[in-house]
């Protein structure tokens, strides 16, 4: 329950502190004297857009601030303020407030941690429903309707059930998600890696294998040059009188006969002997490298192609072949991933075929007891609305709901509340069409439909603060004892805010505040002041017509 409202610089408020009690609670005034500022506080504060307009002139600021006793809320407060970073509630107390200056700067708060409007919006929706000729009204909203409708069939738990199976599908359908974007393009990945790795396993491809091929293929691509060169090298070497060898040979006699003089010499002559072994060895080696030396045009062929196959892999998928190799591990091992995509993503639409089917049996057996609880609500609406005024009203509600072989809906997102369009529809008059509730243009009209509404719902409805403006428009006599009743009978399980111009409307009210203007300072200004039992009958007295015996006889009825 809204336990304390306090206004600084809003309009004709100065400094306001409102402390509110449970049950009904009516607000009377003079027309003008600044009941509708609650309304706009209480607005501001629960997120609606400010009006600069609104700070009281001379001032720079303006600030609402309220605070509520949420021991009884039945909603996940406690998660909602840790998942938006902002304080716990301490003692049970929710307290909010809400800043805007002249200058267009907009400050709002929970528990005193700044929080964002948006927030503080959603957390509204749960504490606060004014109904009037404003915008804050769920009722007029189709999900809120629907709501109120399994609320009053006590259909959550089936509902439940069906947004779990919708929670499940986006799950699955996020997961799909990150598996694959793009069906084209996901078989054109496929495609493109199966058809890179089996280019590079054909090519059989051996590490360091570019650099010997190209060697073989230099030597191959040369043989003619390259034998007749080792030829040379050979006939230089032994196979001319004025070959190496040959001349090492008289160069051994001339340094043996060095040594038969001078002993001294013979380290010479093992040098000597060390260099013709080399030369020997040579030798052997260059004959052996000649008759390596193969002119083959058929294999000279085959290296060039080899050759041409390493370059074209290589610049394709690495500068080297082990850089091609280690190209080869990587698209295989995304293609095992893929390929066990693939897997995955067929045991994803296998579910989810499952699982669309099971929403479509769920959604039809939740639709199919929507509409056993129909009847029922309109019954229960009209008889409420006979008591306030509207004895041939007709009120029904409407249902669209959707199947398979609606346009799109195989494909169409779920809603978790189910298949199903509600609209709430009223006809005040006979002869009238019934329109949809958002379509009624009358604010009398609209607020007592509303309270017709919070009466069938006032066991089941979890917001727990209510306001009424305008619910007395164009009616008088039984049909306002009639609203004042309902009031009093929704505070047994809400807290009521009724701001009221009819006598018998407040009468019901367990505690009665009254709104007057007065001028101090040269300013007007607007107070309310919670009256007691003599004020009170003075205020209906005044509601009634004047300060005469027969006004006050008549107030002090009422209030019996």
């Amino acid at each position: 329950m809204l336990t304390t409202l306090r206004i600084k610089n809003l309009a004709l408020v100065a400094d306001l502190t409102l402390d509110l009690q449970p049950g009904y609670q009516a607000i009377t005034g003079e027309t003008g004297a600044g009941k509708s500022i609650i309304i706009g506080a209480l607005n501001l504060v629960l997120g609606e857009r400010a009006d600069r307009t609104l700070i009281r002139s001379g001032s720079d600021s303006c600030s609402v601030e309220a605070v509520m006793d949420v021991s009884r809320l039945r909603t996940p407060l406690k998660s909602f303020l840790e998942e938006n970073g902002l304080e716990p509630c301490e003692e049970n107390q929710l307290v909010l407030k809400r800043t805007f200056t002249s200058a267009g700067t907009n400050r709002q708060f929970i528990n005193g941690s700044p929080t964002t409007l948006g927030v503080l919006a959603n957390l509204g929706e749960w504490l606060v429903d004014i109904h009037g000729p404003h915008d804050h009204q769920s009722l007029l909203h189709a999900a809120k309707q629907l709501a109120i409708l399994d609320a009053f069939g006590n259909l959550q738990a089936r509902r439940e059930a069906f947004a779990e199976l919708v929670r499940r599908r986006g799950v699955l359908k996020a997961e799909k998600a990150v598996l694959i974007v793009d069906e084209k393009t996901y078989a054109q990945q496929l495609d493109l890696l199966r058809f890179q790795i089996n280019e590079i396993t054909t090519a059989r491809l051996q590490p360091g294998e570019d650099a010997q091929v190209q060697q073989e293929y230099q030597r191959s691509s040369n043989a003619a040059k390259l034998l007749e060169l080792s030829q040379t090298a050979l006939t230089l070497l032994s196979e001319e009188e004025t070959a190496l060898l040959t001349q090492a040979g008289l160069l051994g006699r001339t340094l043996q006969e060095l040594q038969r003089i001078d002993p001294g010499a013979e380290g010479l002559v093992a040098q000597h002997e060390l260099a013709v072994a080399n030369l020997r060895e040579l030798q052997i080696e260059l004959s052996q490298y000649a008759d390596k030396v193969d002119i083959d045009p058929a294999r000279l062929q085959e290296l060039e192609e080899r050759l041409n196959l390493i370059h074209s892999l290589k610049r394709k998928y690495g500068a080297t072949v082990e850089e091609v190799i280690g190209f080869w591990e990587n698209a295989r091992q995304k293609l095992e991933q893929l390929e066990q995509r693939d897997e995955e993503l067929k045991r994803i639409n296998t579910e989810l075929k499952k699982l669309d089917n099971e929403l479509w049996r769920t959604g039809q057996e939740l639709s199919a007891q929507r509409r056993k609880v129909i009847p029922q609500l309109n019954k229960a609406v009209v008889k409420q609305l006979k008591d306030l005024g509207f004895a041939q009203s007709h009120f029904d509600v409407t249902m669209v709901t959707a199947t398979k072989d609606s346009p799109g809906a195989p494909a169409q997102p779920f809603s978790a509340s189910g298949l199903d369009t509600i609209e709430f529809q009223f006809a005040p008059n006979v002869g009238e069409p019934a329109r949809p509730l958002r379509a009624i243009a009358s604010s009398g009209e609209m607020a007592r439909v509303m309270l017709a509404l919070k009466t069938v719902l006032a066991q089941v409805d979890e917001i727990p603060v209510l306001v009424f403006d305008e619910v007395d428009a164009n009616v008088g006599g039984e049909t306002a004892d009639a609203v004042g009743e309902k009031m009093e009978q929704i505070a047994r399980q809400r807290q009521v805010l009724c701001i009221t111009h009819l006598a018998p409307v407040a009468a019901h009210a367990s505690a009665h505040y009254v709104v007057t203007k007065q001028i101090k300072e040269g300013r007007t200004i607007s107070e309310i002041t919670l009256l007691n039992k003599k004020d009170r009958v003075t205020e209906l007295a005044r509601m009634l017509g004047g300060q005469s015996d027969a006004a006050r006889k008549h107030a002090e009825e009422l209030l019996k």
